[in-house]
């Protein structure tokens, strides 16, 4: 795959089902060089393989696609090249679509009630003075402001507390009603200055200074459920509240009787019988975040509130779930991380607990009735696709990737297990160019830590296989998907065993094939990986260079300048300055001599621009050869979500530095304008 394949990668949203059972709708998503944005429509399935998969919209960007409970509407976001995501509706069978919300900051989520008569949506609500709402006062004339928690800014939302998250509901206007028409000429000067409403009007229902979401109704549409967190809290808990659909007073529903009982979606089952949660415990500080498996959690509608843990907090984490799916017999529906995969998973409230999937791929969204269950996955040669789930196994319903595919080999990762220092196992994947070798050796080190590598095509190692590269990545202890223990193996010992597992991995992959080199090794990585590739650098010189992007590089100053600097370093590194320095890049940087490119983006707020300014101003001082490349405009999501065309610049530039460190015969250095 090539830099200027990235345009060729299609992703799709969650799928949603038809209540027939007989076609489901997803989104797509890719990135678009000419609109440097990302652009994408809704598709249309028909479950019985009938027919091929259906563009059924045409607007720039449009999102989050969901048919209405009684099946006549699809309601679904859409945004412009110059406007934020708005809510619009369109008739099932298809048509125009129609317009509903007009929020100044865009609409973040929606839901609809049962009986198909209202929608229940999130949007970010500007404080007066703000964000455009007085003509003429620009984000440079606004007034200051005034900083009183720690929750004041978020990477890639920018600050919050001047903008908080509220909830609204707007009745459904009737499919065939006559459209608006804006008053001119005479009937504008009869309506008196009266305001042209365009889109019909919500009612908010919120006005706190909490950051709403993920709302949802009741099973017979009595309630509104939600989450929301506190902004003036120095925790890292979010709550679940439940308040009348006609308006009233919230009642929390996550405060017994766990500590730090944090709670990130919830539904009622279809009987309206229980409240299913997805949750997690983070002690008594409500801070202890590290490793913290989130887990399905319920309570009873008669007494909620009263919560019982039903997955095992040791082995099973479903932090890939961004909502729990509801059954029609009464269970639902969610996503675990496990061994680099993701599996289906059904729980019942009796705590029965049902493995729907469980093969080399990630499911990343599902939708199911009484008459099908369907899910949308990436596996090692598709970013995205449909999928029926039968009696008889996953039957496929598209192939979003076959052009990407139909241009750019896309290889196949092997799965190994290879030992650490200690003999503990550690698991991962060799991608193998073509051809005799010896290959130079990338070895990749995953951000997180608490993440994992896995079955889903990723851009990055077929990028890096096509330019002659050999690509290992591996789930050093840290990591997520291979339960708790695993996971916390780290905390207040960042750079110990885990540098010990990505060397044992590369260590038992040189070994196992002597295709690689052991003499032209490379080593990068992105966040925790440009932490973990920073560290390794200064404690092994076997390295012929490297690349450290968006590190987290020095615990002590990012205190002050990350959005989760309150958090994040005391948690994982501790409150000993001696132990901390121990586990600094920063603190050790004298003991590198590694070539190092330094990758970051200038808007990056969870791992601060100041830290690659820093650290590559250190390296320059004491002699290492060394580069310092800032992406404007970004933040810390840019090899994901950033601008189509620096996405591709990021990759020619790293081509470019490999091609100089560490040259193969796909790669052997060329000049990028």
């Amino acid at each position: 795959m090539k830099p200027e394949q990235l345009s060729l990668i299609q992703t799709l949203s969650a799928p949603s089902l038809h209540p027939d059972g007989t076609r489901a709708v997803v989104a797509s998503s890719r990135p678009d060089f000419a609109a440097d944005s990302y652009v994408g429509q809704l598709w249309e399935l028909r479950l019985d393989g009938t027919a091929e998969p259906r563009r059924i919209t045409r607007g720039f960007r449009d999102s989050a696609p969901q048919y209405s409970p009684d099946g006549s509407a699809l309601a679904f976001l859409r945004a412009t090249p110059d406007s934020a995501a708005q809510l619009y509706l369109v008739e099932a069978a298809g048509g125009e679509p129609q317009k509903l919300t007009d929020q100044l900051l865009g609409v973040n989520s929606f839901r609809w009630s049962p009986d198909s008569a209202s929608l229940l949506f999130s949007a970010a609500v500007a404080e007066a003075g703000r964000y455009g709402t007085v003509t003429g006062v620009d984000a440079d004339a606004e007034d200051p402001r005034l900083i009183t928690g720690y929750k004041y800014r978020l990477n890639g939302e920018g600050f919050t507390e001047d903008k908080a998250v509220q909830l609204f509901e707007l009745t459904v206007p009737a499919l065939g009603a006559e459209p608006p028409v804006e008053p001119r000429a005479r009937a504008k000067q009869a309506a008196a200055g009266a305001e042209f409403q365009a889109v019909p009007i919500a009612r908010q229902l919120t006005e706190d200074r909490l950051s709403h979401s993920n709302p949802r109704y009741s099973a017979d549409g009595s309630l509104i459920y939600f989450t929301a967190e506190r902004l003036d809290s120095a925790d890292g808990c979010t709550e679940l509240f439940s308040m009348p659909a006609e308006g009233g007073a919230r009642r929390q529903l996550s405060n017994q009787p766990f500590s730090g009982f944090s709670v990130s979606a919830a539904i009622e089952s279809a009987d309206g019988k229980w409240l299913f949660a997805l949750a997690e415990e983070l002690g008594p500080s409500g801070t202890d975040f590290v490793a913290s498996q989130v887990g399905i959690y319920l309570s009873s509608t008669a007494e909620p509130g009263r919560w019982r843990r039903l997955t095992d907090a040791e082995s099973m984490d479903f932090a890939e779930s961004t909502e729990l799916v509801a059954c029609a017999d009464g269970g639902v529906l969610a996503l675990e991380r496990r061994r680099g995969a993701q599996r289906l998973v059904k729980v019942t409230a009796s705590g029965e607990i049902q493995i729907l999937v469980d093969e080399p791929l990630l499911v990343t969204g599902v939708a199911t009735n009484s008459y099908a269950m369907v899910l949308t996955f990436t596996d090692a040669l598709s970013f995205g696709d449909v999928a029926v789930l039968s009696e008889d196994g996953l039957q496929r319903l598209s192939d979003f990737s076959a052009s990407l595919r139909a241009e750019a080999k896309i290889a196949v990762p092997r799965e190994h297990s290879f030992e650490s220092a200690d003999g503990y196992p550690v698991h991962g994947w060799l991608l193998l160019p073509e051809g005799a070798g010896p290959h130079p050796v990338l070895l990749n080190i995953h951000g997180g830590p608490f993440a994992q590598y896995g079955w889903g095509a990723f851009d990055e190692a077929q990028v890096y296989l096509a330019a002659g590269y050999a690509v290992l990545m591996c789930n050093p202890r840290g990591a997520a998907g291979y339960g708790r223990s695993h996971a916390r193996a780290i905390k207040g010992a960042m750079g110990s065993v885990d540098l010990a597992d990505v060397l044992g991995f590369l260590e038992g992959a040189l070994a196992a094939y002597p295709e690689l080199s052991a003499e032209r090794l490379g080593v990068m990585g992105g966040s925790y990986g440009g932490y973990l590739t920073a560290w390794a650098i200064s404690q092994d010189q076997r390295f012929s260079a490297a690349i450290v992007e968006r590190g987290y590089l020095d615990p002590v100053s990012f205190v002050g300048s990350s959005d989760i600097g309150w958090i994040f370093p005391s948690e994982y590194n501790g409150l000993d300055p001696v132990a901390i320095s121990e586990q600094s890049p920063m603190a050790q940087i004298a003991s590198v001599r590694t070539p190092t490119l330094v990758l970051h983006s200038e808007q990056d707020w969870r791992c601060p621009l100041e830290q690659a300014q820093r650290y590559y101003v250190a390296l320059k001082k004491q002699g290492v050869e060394t580069e310092l490349l800032i992406f404007p405009g970004e933040n810390h999501e840019l090899s994901r979500s950033g601008r189509p065309h620096h996405r591709r610049q990021r990759f020619e530039h790293i081509l470019r530095w490999w091609a100089r460190q560490l040259p193969s015969a796909a790669n052997p250095g060329e000049s990028i304008s």
